[in-house]
């Protein structure tokens, strides 16, 4: 079998802001999906205003990248006015698709935009080949597969659905403990529903085991002196495993993270195109570049990586039960805004460094450059030593002369050693 006739896939990169669409744009997204102030399951990002829904987009479009809205809440009726409304302004912004997945919110959507695609959110338990075919006789071109899905049960999806419907599926990211993202324990232990945007990840917290006949006598279930995180689940990572996706048939290769940074969009990003185009060049430069790829994306902020469902049910092994914290191997600086005739480039800080360090430029095109901080000044033009206030608006002289969009970074354990 060819494992390239569906032709290449796209690469869906997630934003959480407008500098961060940007980002994903820059270094190598096919598109981008994002969220608005309403109606998706991200509360606690930072999410769009209309007007920066429609910069974005505009963005986007002007580098020939597509954009997607997220409208993916499972609605109660006091949503369904303000739905109607807020896809009427979608409408007059033209996003190029909304990912939905309450029937009703779809409803909602064919009648007031029937001209923009429509995406059936993995939420709605998309989990055989049957519910794709619902769906595309209700009009939606694409459905997000089930996280739960082996590679070979999406195959027979593939073999089995209209061969225009697309698939979309996860790729890289945090994984969910529950079925499909359909978690109760936020809005049982905080009243904040993970269904309604507002999760509170309480997978991610330290539990204990109490008896029922002895209240209040909390037993802890010690892996080690730390205790345990039994829900707490490794990061789905398939940078090593493009062809097998490519053979299944899916035609969105998707990441997770609207709640991410610039840096961490950039570096899986930049990662996954890489690899996806080198595969698609010949699949003996893909298997050379490997080890770039697993250097690269172990940049990122992860939890250990697992390969989910794709090869089978997972098991003991992809739980972390020690600790809920991010491996964060480097530490995102800023990202370069624009460069003056003088060579210096603007940014906005977002963590501290100095006049003297050595920091690392991270560029669209693959490449990392180390480089030197020579000076730095303030908005007023004075030199400053050091930018210690965040989001404070600065200008950097380096000895390598960066160009717009570029991250600069540093090795955390570099940048620990000024705190």
């Amino acid at each position: 079998m060819n494992n390239k006739r569906q032709g290449k896939p796209e690469l869906l990169v997630p934003a959480s802001s407008l500098e961060v669409l940007k980002t994903a744009v820059m270094f190598g997204a096919d598109a981008v999906y994002i969220g608005g102030e309403a109606f998706g399951l991200r509360a606690k990002a930072k999410n769009f205003s209309v007007e920066e829904m429609a910069e974005g987009i505009r963005f986007a479009h002007a580098h020939e990248v597509k954009v997607y809205v997220t409208a993916n809440i499972l609605a109660h009726n006091g949503d369904l006015e303000g739905a109607r409304a807020y896809f009427q302004e979608l409408k007059q912004i033209k996003p190029d698709a909304l990912i939905i997945s309450d029937p009703g919110m779809f409803m909602i959507a064919k009648e007031v935009c029937p001209e923009i695609e429509i995406h059936i959110s993995t939420q709605a338990n998309n989990t055989n080949y049957q519910t794709y075919r619902f769906w595309w006789q209700q009009g939606a071109r694409r459905v997000v597969s089930a996280r739960e899905l082996s590679l070979a049960e999406i195959r027979q999806i593939r073999d089995n659905i209209p061969d225009e419907m697309e698939i979309e599926s996860f790729i890289h990211g945090a994984m969910c403990i529950s079925y499909s993202g359909r978690c109760l324990l936020s809005n049982y232990f905080t009243g904040r529903d993970a269904n309604q945007g507002a999760c509170t990840h309480p997978c991610r917290w330290k539990y204990a085991v109490v008896e029922e006949k002895r209240p209040g006598e909390y037993l802890p279930v010690y892996e080690n002196e730390r205790g345990t995180y039994i829900f707490n689940s490794k990061d789905l990572c398939m940078i090593e495993y493009i062809p097998e996706i490519i053979a299944a048939g899916i035609n969105s290769l998707k990441i997770e993270g609207r709640m991410k940074t610039a840096l961490y969009v950039a570096c899986v990003a930049r990662t996954y195109r890489k690899a996806i185009d080198d595969f698609f060049e010949s699949e003996e430069k893909y298997r050379e570049n490997m080890e770039w790829y697993r250097a690269e994306i172990a940049k990122c902020t992860y939890r250990q990586f697992t390969t989910g469902f794709y090869f089978g049910k997972p098991d003991e092994n992809t739980q972390i039960y020690d600790s809920n914290t991010y491996v964060n191997e480097y530490v995102y600086l800023g990202i370069v805004d624009s460069v003056d005739e003088r060579g210096y480039a603007k940014f906005e800080q977002r963590n501290k460094f100095c006049v003297g360090d050595t920091i690392e430029i991270m560029k669209p095109d693959g490449s990392n450059v180390s480089t030197r901080v020579l000076a730095m000044y303030n908005d007023e033009g004075e030199a400053v030593e050091s930018c210690p206030h965040s989001k404070q608006v600065l200008y950097a002289e380096l000895a390598d002369r960066p160009e717009p969009y570029d991250i600069m970074r540093v090795e955390a354990a570099k940048a620990s050693l000024k705190k």
